[in-house]
């Protein structure tokens, strides 16, 4: 198990600061969240920056992980639109495209996985209806990744049509391969109240490509510090061990960017201790 941080607790840095920054600290992996400054693939600077970036992670001894969850990059007045779910086809489209370009630069970076999620319904449908165009998005989606060799983590979010395990679990039952992994989120699980965390880690152990770690309080969505929440971590790093999982461990701090250098180290002593 790696200990790493996302980049979206890094928000104000350079992409290449943040790295020397976190490698400095003793982080041995990175999930880096796709934005207008970070690894743009809409940008003109692309090809370059991913050049610069998979030289500078080989010689930090970095591994990483794609997260797609910006939230004002394909549409600037409406949080993390469009998705898998929005009405028009053309929009959901844009999201597969999206999702293409992440895998192609994870496939550059040997990257563990590109990370995604299934985004809000914006209008009323059906179970059968939201199934269907996640079902039929994902596919695309996979029929991408797969002879690229990249994995897909899929990540149940709080308010979103995939929220749970077990609305992951029917997922499944339409897109079962071994490209279809899951990204975990403990403060996920902790506010869901989707318990015992280590219960959980040991049922899907053999899904988890990725898993986010930040501390929760029960049914608020908010990522908070180590210790400003209620999540015991001692039984989920021992879950985690116990899995054979040997991903990143990624920190999920995005709105402490302001204070993001002290954050990470904060979290870094915390979690080094556990993981020990």
């Amino acid at each position: 198990m790696l200990l790493g941080y996302n980049t979206n607790g890094l928000a104000h840095h350079d992409l290449f600061d943040a790295v020397d920054i976190l490698s400095d600290i003793g982080y041995q992996s990175i999930a880096i969240t796709i934005d207008h400054h970070c690894l743009n693939p809409y940008g003109n600077r692309i090809d370059e920056q991913i050049g610069r970036l998979n030289a500078k992670l080989q010689s930090k001894g970095l591994r990483s992980v794609l997260e797609t969850g910006a939230r004002f990059l394909l549409n600037p007045r409406v949080k993390h639109e469009p998705t898998l779910m929005s009405p028009s086809s053309e929009d959901r489209h844009e999201r597969v495209d999206f999702y293409r370009r992440s895998i192609d630069i994870a496939e550059r970076l040997g990257s563990d996985c590109v990370s995604v999620w299934s985004g809000t319904p914006r209008e009323p449908i059906t179970e059968d209806q939201g199934f269907a165009r996640l079902v039929e998005g994902l596919g695309r989606v996979l029929d991408y990744a797969i002879p690229r060799g990249i994995l897909i983590g899929f990540e149940p979010e709080p308010g979103m049509f995939i929220d749970s395990m077990d609305r992951f679990k029917r997922l499944l039952s339409f897109l079962e391969s071994p490209y279809f992994q899951l990204t975990l989120d403990v403060g996920h699980l902790h506010c869901s109240g989707e318990t015992s965390i280590a219960e959980c880690i040991t049922r899907w152990g053999h899904r988890i490509v990725n898993v986010h770690i930040e501390d929760m309080r029960g049914s608020v969505h908010e990522h908070l510090m180590f210790g400003e929440g209620e999540i015991d971590f001692p039984p989920i790093i021992k879950a985690l061990t116990g899995a054979g999982y040997a991903g990143g461990l990624n920190v999920e701090l995005s709105r402490h960017s302001h204070d993001g250098v002290s954050a990470a180290q904060r979290a870094y002593d915390f979690l080094k201790p556990l993981v020990e």
